[in-house]
């Protein structure tokens, strides 16, 4: 092994040495000059996260319920592909706008 990689891996020893124990006062050290290189807070790391997962929440959330139907008929709307439990409801809101009392 040559002088330069041996003082090297030297160098990674102290190193990993040092950061092994974290500093009682904090997280992380910093040398405190250089304010681009210092390592965010939780307060300022929770601001920076946004919520990127699902859908936007409708104002009318539909609701999830247990329902049995004929076989027939759930055979009829899963035989029409994906979309079969949308095809349902527009089925029975169809049925629910033609029968209301106004």
């Amino acid at each position: 092994m040559s002088g330069l990689q041996t003082n090297l891996n030297k160098q990674k020893k102290e190193i990993l040495k040092a950061t092994a124990i974290a500093p009682k006062k904090g997280d992380f050290v910093w040398d405190g000059k250089d304010e681009n290189e210092r390592p965010l807070s939780k307060k300022e790391m929770r601001a920076g996260i946004k919520n990127l997962g699902g859908r936007p929440k409708l104002e009318n959330r539909k609701q999830s319920l247990t329902i049995r139907l004929n076989p027939e008929v759930l055979y009829f709307f899963k035989s029409q592909g994906k979309g079969w439990q949308t095809r349902i409801n527009d089925t029975l809101q169809n049925y629910v706008n033609s029968h209301r009392t106004a």
